[in-house]
């Protein structure tokens, strides 16, 4: 019965994320790893599952093992420059079989519907082709690159009727060119510019890691969110870092950071050897990998009617244990304006509210709850600075609360302990005794 109870409640819990997805457009680009380590058809259940739920996708592959396979099997040379493969004519043929031969093996992996299976009736429509427009990159550190070539142009005019026709669009990490010419590009460089010209509200990279992480005394930690700002300050760090990062982050990191600031609203980066992770990533609030946004995720803003639902889920359990006093709907709603709010990802994870005594210069601090997932973030200590700040600026010269059960919490943030005889002489009339609550005060 209790895996029963969970199970509904993990489903409840995703549909908000299923809500928002549906028919969005998500680029998901990976390397030819992914294809060659036998595991890719947990993956192809993966694509299928999102695009069932009217997730429109782009899928975007790599070949490079499968490139170096063929070349060395040959005993051909092989040669890069900043990490681009050096691409004569010959090496070209050897790409274009490779390319070709990962590119049907995913085309026959999204095709099959076996019954009893994940893939059971699934009749994925997969179209490739021509959408890309490429051009040599040239002459770098005194190399001709020749076939190696970066994206010019993204027909996303014919990717977006694909789409709009519920098809799944496959690309090759190959352009063309006005004269006819095929160039081979990075997985990168593609899967970046093709969800910048589609506005994609997701671009998603499958790397060798969990996702970017930071060396800290205690070892690697993983940073699950990032601005560009953040992203940018952090590359320029691993041009000086001792310890060189994973391979796959200088790789991806950069482009990423370019696809956010042409208009891709959130660029993920997660483990390709992780079953599952892409699901957990898209449809659990706290994801497993890392998302790069333009802007934080974080916002404090005043609550309006909007937010009293989000707002009564935070604190009917608080309420139910005693720690809070009952507010209704009704007094919420009358009172919403006392309200600020902490949003993360769209979600209210944080609440408070400050009642202003304009005659004795005090605020009362009050229903005060954080989101059980984020109570040992400083989400807490976050709000009330702000709402401190805020009484601040309004003249205001002391801050009070009354509390049952979280009293050594507020000495912490430098509350000290005063009895109900200091309150306001209006607030000192609605002090209930039966409650009993201690009252802390803190001069701002």
């Amino acid at each position: 019965m209790q895996s029963d109870i969970e199970f509904v409640t993990w489903f409840r819990s995703v549909t908000p994320h299923i809500h928002t997805s549906r028919g969005k457009i998500f680029v998901i680009a990976f390397g030819g790893e992914v294809v060659a380590n036998g595991k890719f058809i947990e993956l192809v259940q993966d694509f299928n599952l999102l695009a069932s739920l009217g997730i429109r996708l782009v899928l975007v592959h790599g070949a490079r093992p499968q490139i170096e396979s063929r070349l060395q099997a040959d005993q051909q040379e092989i040669s890069y420059v900043q990490g681009m493969r050096v691409t004569d004519i010959t090496t070209l043929q050897y790409v274009k079989e490779a390319v070709g031969k990962v590119r049907v093996e995913i085309e026959a992996l999204l095709s099959m519907g076996l019954p009893n299976s994940p893939m059971a009736n699934a009749a994925i429509r997969v179209a490739s082709g021509n959408f890309v427009t490429a051009r040599p990159i040239g002459v770098l550190e005194g190399v001709d690159l020749q076939y190696t070539g970066e994206v010019r142009r993204i027909n996303a005019t014919a990717i977006l009727d694909q789409l709009k026709q519920g098809v799944v669009v496959l690309l090759s990490p190959l352009g063309y060119s006005p004269t006819g010419e095929i160039f081979n590009l990075t997985v990168e460089n593609t899967a970046a510019e093709v969800a910048i010209a589609l506005r994609a509200d997701k671009l998603i990279f499958l790397v060798d890691t969990p996702g970017i992480q930071q060396q800290t005394e205690s070892g690697n930690t993983l940073l699950q969110e990032l601005t560009v700002r953040q992203g940018k300050a952090l590359l320029a760090a691993m041009d000086t870092a001792a310890d060189q990062p994973n391979e796959d982050i200088r790789l991806y990191l950069p482009w990423a950071l370019h696809a956010c600031e042409q208009g891709v609203e959130r660029v993920h980066l997660i483990s390709r050897h992780a079953d599952g992770a892409l699901l957990l990533e898209l449809f659990t609030h706290g994801g497993v990998g890392s998302m790069i946004t333009r802007d934080p995720l974080q916002i404090i803003r005043q609550a309006d009617i909007k937010d009293i639902g989000a707002i009564l889920q935070l604190i009917e359990p608080l309420e139910n244990t005693g720690i809070l006093v009952r507010r209704g709907r009704e007094l919420l709603e009358m009172e919403i304006e006392r309200f600020t709010v902490i949003e993360h990802d769209n979600v209210i994870i944080a609440c408070a509210a400050l009642y202003p005594f304009p005659d004795d210069k005090a605020c009362e601090l009050a229903c005060v709850a954080v989101h059980p997932a984020y109570r040992k973030a400083g989400i807490g200590r976050i709000l009330i600075d702000h709402l401190e700040e805020q009484a601040r600026k309004q003249g205001y010269r002391h801050i009070f609360v009354l509390t049952t059960r979280t009293a050594h919490w507020f000495v912490e943030r430098g509350f000290s302990e005063t009895t109900p005889d200091q309150l306001p002489q209006s607030k000192q009339h609605l002090y209930n005794y039966q409650r009993r609550s201690k009252v802390f005060v803190k001069s701002i």
